[in-house]
């Protein structure tokens, strides 16, 4: 379990403002293209800290810190916001929900946690992601899922009120033994994980069609073409189609067969396609970097579908994000496409939100400085913030990016990607997340921040909810 002294809360706005310049990529390969800015950056965002005791909203007058990490957030058809975000293996997940638009969260009961008393422990508890139904349940509301890791197996929690309540089903994965699990929902009643198996590393998809109280269907995302990549990739999340219920997982991995054999960098990214409703899949190429040092095998790479279906695969070298998309459910795709740009030299983390055709926002923790090193030896100079890339035409190559800083600063130094192996600073974890409301089209992001400062003590899940400026998938 995690321990942890939460600050103060704090309520910020911050307007970005975009450089104009055209991002410098010493590291792309070829092909890559160069995401052009658009000038201005004329978007705000209200920032503050969340409260771990059920009932507490923010920001508000009291209670506002919390000891969490390594968020996830949603957001469903009628625009509200829910927010999971781990307390660590056996020591369950904080939730939260917004009613209006982001700007307030109040917390809610834990998900996962058996006792709420201190002490208490919980199934689950690591590797948090959180899901909503596209439609509505029989009662009007729509079902909200969070996932979570014991190691053992996968937590499911489902809400079928608005998060009041919650069930948990904490024998989830039908192959035990298992490491970052994802979930995604679909329809009104059925939910889909996957997960690594720790026995052969396959990326195993489990699906409900009971609103997670029994996981009966198991399907393979890698499919037995691609054989070599057991054992040899890094997952990425999952995700839905609700229009066309086609199911995609992501990862990267080696590139072919012969590289199992010879020890070689995930320069490949690769998508699992189901068309089945996630009982078979077949691995398409997204993009395969012809320099096999590059590595895309960091932490995570992410896919999101827009309303057309077009879905978009963000990926990072640990120095730049570049996305790639694909018209045709993932059979053959447009990029690498770079999306960072000075003042965010590097960036890492990127997680992305994809809503009316063509519109696409991505996050990312990124600094200004870059010396080539990997970000865990970064000096204690080197300022972190969150960083936010709109762009409203992204299905067509060479369109633009309008780019902000979307917080004040909430790290500095080095940040180290590799986990439970990590030696270095973890105080930013492995992921984070962003959602839009449909309702509004302004965008809430969760996110760690470990400020003022103190080492392993200060770390807390935040919130940076968009205010002013650009839309997608609102009216």
């Amino acid at each position: 379990m995690r321990t942890h002294v939460a600050v103060l809360g704090f309520i910020f706005l911050v307007a970005g403002c975009d450089s104009g310049i055209a991002p410098s990529s010493p590291a792309r390969g070829p092909g890559v293209q160069a995401a052009q800015s658009a000038g201005g950056g004329p978007f705000a965002f209200a920032t503050f800290e969340l409260g771990a005791a059920p009932g507490t909203v923010c920001p508000g007058p009291a209670g506002c810190t919390n000891g969490a990490a390594e968020p996830q957030i949603r957001a469903d058809a009628t625009g509200t916001f829910y927010v999971s975000s781990e307390l660590g293996l056996s020591a369950g997940t904080l939730a939260w929900k917004s009613t209006d638009g982001g700007l307030h969260y109040t917390a809610l009961e834990s998900p996962n946690q058996i006792s709420q008393a201190a002490g208490g422990i919980a199934p689950g508890g690591g590797d948090t992601d959180v899901g909503v139904a596209p439609l509505a349940n029989t009662t009007g509301l729509h079902n909200v899922y969070v996932a979570s890791l014991s190691l053992a197996d996968v937590t499911v929690s489902t809400s079928k009120d608005g998060g009041s309540t919650w069930s948990k089903n904490v024998l989830s994965a039908s192959v035990p033994g298992d490491d970052r699990e994802w979930i995604a929902a679909d329809q009104a009643t059925k939910v889909c994980i996957s997960y690594h198996d720790i026995a052969t590393f396959n990326i195993d998809v489990n699906c409900s069609f009971d609103a997670g109280a029994t996981f009966t269907q198991l399907g393979t995302a890698i499919d037995p073409a691609h054989a070599f990549l057991l054992e040899e990739n890094s997952t990425g999340n999952l995700t839905i189609d609700p229009n066309s219920h086609v199911v995609y997982q992501v990862f990267s991995g080696i590139a072919n067969a012969a590289e199992a054999v010879i020890p070689t960098n995930f320069h490949a990214v690769w998508i699992a396609v189901s068309r089945d409703g996630g009982v078979t899949f077949t691995d398409n190429t997204v993009y395969v970097n012809p320099d096999p040092s590059v590595s895309y095998g960091h932490q995570f790479i992410n896919a999101s579908v827009d309303q057309a279906g077009t879905v978009y695969v963000v990926y990072n070298d640990n120095h730049n994000h570049f996305y790639s998309f694909s018209t045709n459910s993932g059979l053959t795709w447009t990029g690498p496409i770079q999306i960072n740009q000075p003042p965010s030299a590097t960036a890492i983390m990127p997680w992305s939100v994809a809503c009316a055709p063509g519109e696409l926002d991505v996050v990312w923790y990124g600094t200004s400085f870059f010396d080539g090193s990997a970000p865990d030896n970064y000096p204690a100079s080197a300022a972190w913030y969150v960083f936010f890339a709109q762009n409203r035409n992204a299905a067509t190559a060479g369109s633009r990016f309008t780019q902000v800083a979307a917080t004040p600063i909430v790290h500095f130094g080095g940040v180290c990607e590799g986990g439970i192996s990590c030696t270095g600073n973890r105080d930013l974890f492995d992921d984070f997340g962003i959602a839009v409301a449909p309702t509004t089209g302004f965008a809430s992001i969760t996110y760690s921040d470990d400020q003022p400062g103190n080492d392993g003590q200060d770390d807390h899940t935040a919130i940076a909810t968009q205010t002013g400026g650009p839309k997608i998938c609102g009216p």
